[in-house]
């Protein structure tokens, strides 16, 4: 087996992931099926999610996984983290290309930005072209869990990420955001950056029969779906709702918090402080069915994203999954989350608790105008923003580092988990 090709004919193509596993990442996995079902054999290295196993195919394509570690305490958590995954992940990769052959294309998706010299060794052995799948910003992602810039953690962080860039052939970035500091930070050419948004499957996400037992005896269900980290906002969102249900007296909203993360046990701790287990639910993360029957029952979705150099460039996923469920989006007034929901959305103030809480109660008490909102979101998704859309600049890309035509039209998006913020 020669060339990264499989059996003389399917190119082979490896996808890195660091910090989520598949098919829970559902950009990573909409892009495996889009690939296998465009013809190549497709490998995925990532760590092992709660039902995941060492080595296994999943809908044909074939994912080998590690122990994930994250020891905590810090930025020197990260390291030690960061070190342990880039260490497991160059064993595996060159397990599956011991099995398999070489690999004619490396994806590798941050953060983190540590995977580049795994594209360079596999570059030199194989001449393996190298795609940046560009999902974070990881200096602007330090800054807002730590407050600092320009430390020794920051610069280096900036190292890395400038490192990927150049060592990339093709970089494939989720908004014009993303592109544009790809092209300013990180030296690539215009003909090397192609925007692929993580479009939703319009088809798998739209609304179902509402469940009245999920509103829990109120009136209005209010629904979050996504990571709970530092720079989630979802302890904005928790305030927000005490602001509603205790400054407002509003007893007849319920609140659906679904996803995990970091900070988890503490939101749940602070939501029993301020007495509100009656109305606010924490579930973790849910099956995808789960997901679907919530979003089709409540009322209002949740951005509680704050306002920072990161979420200010960045695209939030659970924005066009409430707009294909037909939900409103209460959000703080952010470029990206704009540019995406449009007049779908309404905006707060940056930041401000108390005016978000307004939003969310002003769509509660207008019906009209939340059907409305919720068919131009839905209408944005199915024409504009959906996977299906996505989908052909991404093969292109692909194709492109290989000298080979994409075959767009016969591709179709596959259905993956939900819960990603």
């Amino acid at each position: 087996m020669t060339g990264g090709r499989k059996n003389g004919d399917a190119p082979r193509a490896l996808i890195i992931i660091q910090n989520l596993h598949v098919p829970f990442d559902r950009r990573v996995w909409l892009e495996c099926q889009t690939l296998r079902d465009d013809g190549w054999s497709v490998t995925v290295v990532c760590p092992r999610g709660p039902d995941s196993r060492p080595h296994e195919v999943i809908d044909g394509v074939e994912v080998f996984t590690y122990r994930p570690y994250a020891p905590g305490g810090g930025a020197l958590g990260f390291v030690v983290e960061y070190l342990y995954s880039f260490a497991t992940t160059l064993w595996l990769v060159l397990r599956a290309r011991r099995r398999g052959g070489a690999f004619a294309l490396l994806q590798a998706c941050n953060p983190p930005d540590i995977f580049w010299p795994i594209a360079w060794l596999l570059r030199r052995r194989d001449g393996t072209r190298f795609l940046f799948d560009h999902h974070d910003l990881c200096p602007e992602l330090y800054q807002s869990r730590f407050g600092r810039t320009g430390d020794l953690a920051h610069r280096g962080l900036l190292l890395l990420e400038r490192a990927t860039f150049r060592t990339a052939d093709a970089v494939t970035s989720t908004n014009e955001s993303y592109a544009r500091i790809a092209r300013e930070r990180g030296g690539k050419r215009d003909a090397d950056v192609t925007v692929v948004r993580t479009g939703p499957d319009s088809e798998r996400l739209q609304p179902v029969g509402s469940v009245a037992e999920l509103r829990r005896g109120h009136r209005h269900l209010v629904a979050y779906i996504g990571v709970m980290g530092p720079q989630d906002g979802v302890d904005l969102a928790l305030a927000a709702a005490a602001h509603i249900i205790n400054d407002r007296a509003r007893d007849d909203i319920a609140f659906t918090f679904m996803g995990a993360g970091d900070c988890w046990p503490d939101l749940v701790a602070e939501r029993d402080r301020l007495e509100l287990q009656a109305h606010v639910e924490f579930t973790g993360r849910v099956p995808d069915d789960t997901v679907i029957q919530v979003l089709s029952t409540a009322d209002v979705g949740l951005c509680p994203d704050p306002k920072n150099a990161l979420n200010d460039a960045s695209t939030m996923n659970k924005t066009m999954e409430y707009m294909a469920f037909a939900l409103p989006v209460v959000a703080f007034d952010l470029h990206e989350t704009a540019v995406s929901a449009g007049d779908a959305a309404v905006y707060a103030a940056a930041n401000d608790v108390t005016a978000f809480a307004e939003q969310v109660i002003g769509l509660l008490d207008d019906p009209g105008r939340r059907e409305a909102m919720g068919k131009l979101g839905r209408e944005r998704v199915v024409k504009h923003l959906a996977w299906e859309h996505q989908q052909a600049g991404y093969l292109a890309a692909c194709a492109a580092l290989l000298g080979r035509g994409a075959h767009a039209s016969r591709t179709r998006a596959g259905t993956a988990s939900l819960a990603k913020g």
